[in-house]
């Protein structure tokens, strides 16, 4: 089962130092990029990142990077 593409870009999120993120890696959350339980009954589970700094971050949307749940640039391939 392959994930959904949510979109073929990067979600660019303001997170805070200390704080976990849960982001969907099923790509049927509505709740992009983060995990709004969309998932359940399905093989996805959703991938914690916890903030070492307050920065932005640029989660992946299209479920295919190989640095989950970071954007690699996947998404300029598909």
């Amino acid at each position: 089962m392959h994930s959904k593409i949510a979109q073929k870009a990067p979600y660019a999120v303001d997170v805070e130092e200390g704080k976990s993120y849960f982001w969907c890696s099923c790509g049927q959350s509505s709740n992009q990029p983060f995990c709004d339980g969309s998932h359940k009954g399905t093989s996805f589970t959703p991938i914690k990142f916890k903030a070492d700094a307050s920065k932005t971050v640029f989660f992946c949307g299209c479920k295919q990077s190989s640095k989950k749940p970071i954007c690699d640039g996947t998404h300029s391939k598909l």
